[in-house]
């Protein structure tokens, strides 16, 4: 059994990863504020027990008794004056050892109000680790708390055993500080987090406005109805995104439309063949030679419905990549072979024009196929005598740093006739369409020999033209781009 998930929208899923990222953002800022300020705290005890410390060890060689004048005569004596004129940071101890390292030490301290629970010299186990190390400086992880401690020893005098100098910091309210500072940065972020929660859903909603819109117009579309469209407003990627969809629906618009009126059409054009058939089936008698015309006019009919629908077949083919299958062929020899070939169309005046010298990659099947509807086309419109030529051409492109680029080979069929009015130049090329003015004879065509000759000519990369022969007639081009 398959469990379908909920969907989770797009504004959900914005605003969650809006919402990790800042976490992760606030939550190492205010990391890093405590790792820095724990720091900074480290580092301003060590720089005080080295300043304590410092200041002693200059004191003892220097120092003198006020009460004999002289070099102080035990080490007891020395560190009695010399804690009487010191002032401690508040969670600063300065202390003197006295005694021989191992045994506990006699403490002498400063007259100051310490926590009892806290104070180092009421626990004489520290003490007497802190006399008997070895090390000047030091750190004490006790219940009470840590201590940071650093020590000046004091050698044995003539009147009393050894001593040492010992500077103890508590730094747990200064790191307590820091710890606040961290706690009030991530309230602070929670607060943020949560103001963000509420301006990211609505900035999240209008800017995916616009998207929903495109769901919602994109839902309400039907082969019928392809008139919505997208309110554009703005200049930014939702805009472009509008735009886009916007273009893309004026295409299925066009393609839709033109799909309706092709299949309207070919219906039309099918259904006529169909009719004539159908009705002189139906009034075909008894006489043999009226059934022999009978059948010579059907046969005609059911043959150009043939044609129509091969036609239909090959438009409908001209989107499928292999349409058009290009090889190397010599311009000049296909256009001789064109040109011979037409000649059995009518009775007209045949002219080779002229031919191009060169190697191209065409589809020599295709590229006759339009050359001859082409010439078909000049045929129906023309009249006997008149003159119609076939040729081909290279355009080459300009040198020089504004070299337009591949050189253009140019197939043509060109001819005499009455022309093409400019109302009709713009409607040929399309399926069903003969121009709203005939040129010449009337013709029995379905419409789509010149719309056979675009898509031969647009699979091969390149496009048709009408342009207007001089003296009068007109001229179908095809065009293609080829290396030089």
């Amino acid at each position: 059994m398959t469990v379908s998930l909920p969907r989770v929208s797009a504004r959900v899923r914005i605003l969650l990863w809006l919402l990790v990222v800042m976490a992760v953002a606030l939550g190492a800022v205010a990391v890093t504020v405590r790792s820095i300020l724990q720091r900074d705290v480290d580092h301003r005890i060590s720089q005080l027990l080295t300043q304590e410390t410092g200041e002693f060890a200059n004191f003892v060689p220097q120092g003198v008794d006020p009460d004999t004048g002289d070099r102080f005569g035990t080490a007891d004596r020395l560190l009695r004056i010399y804690l009487q004129r010191q002032y401690a940071d508040p969670d600063e101890e300065l202390l003197g050892l006295t005694g021989r390292p191992g045994d506990r030490p006699d403490a002498i301290r400063q007259r100051r109000d310490l926590p009892p629970d806290t104070a180092l010299w009421r626990d004489g186990a520290s003490l007497t680790r802190i006399h008997a190390s070895e090390d000047s400086f030091g750190t004490l992880e006790r219940p009470q708390g840590e201590v940071r401690w650093a020590k000046v020893e004091i050698g044995p005098s003539a009147g009393g055993p050894p001593g040492a100098f010992v500077v103890a910091f508590h730094p747990e309210r200064e790191r307590a500080v820091a710890d606040k500072t961290f706690w009030t940065l991530l309230a602070l972020s929670g607060v943020a987090l949560l103001m963000t929660t509420g301006v990211g859903w609505a900035v999240a909603g209008r800017i995916l406005a616009p998207v929903r819109l495109v769901r919602a117009t994109a839902a309400e579309l039907t082969e019928q109805d392809l008139t919505r469209r997208i309110p554009v407003e703005g200049r930014d990627d939702v805009a472009a995104l509008a735009e886009t969809f916007n273009a893309m629906l004026d295409r299925l618009e066009r393609a839709f439309a033109a799909q309706r009126v092709f299949v309207d059409d070919a219906g039309h054009e099918l259904r006529t063949p169909i009719t004539i058939v159908r009705g002189h089936l139906e009034l075909m008698g008894d006489d043999p030679a009226d059934r022999e015309e009978t059948v010579r006019l059907v046969t005609d009919e059911l043959d150009r419905m043939s044609r129509i629908v091969e036609d239909l077949l090959l438009l409908a083919g001209a989107e499928r990549p292999d349409f058009v299958r290009p090889e190397p062929v010599q311009l000049a020899e296909l256009t001789a072979d064109v040109f011979v070939k037409v000649r059995t169309l009518g009775d007209r005046e045949w002219q080779l024009d002229g031919v191009a010298d060169r190697e191209v990659r065409l589809d020599p099947q295709r590229m006759t196929q339009a050359m001859v509807q082409l010439a078909q086309n000049a045929v129906q419109h023309t009249v006997p005598g008149q003159r119609i030529r076939i040729g081909s051409r290279v355009e080459a492109a300009r040198e020089g740093a504004d070299r337009a680029g591949p050189d253009r080979v140019e197939l043509y069929v060109a001819d005499h006739g009455p022309g093409i009015p400019p109302e009709d130049a713009e409607v040929i090329f399309e399926r069903f369409r003969r121009g709203t003015s005939r040129r010449g004879t009337r013709t029995s065509g379905a419409g789509l020999g010149l719309a056979i000759v675009k898509a031969i000519a647009e699979g091969h990369h390149g496009r048709v033209d009408l342009r207007r022969t001089e003296g009068g007639g007109a001229t179908f081009v095809l065009t293609l781009e080829t290396d030089s």
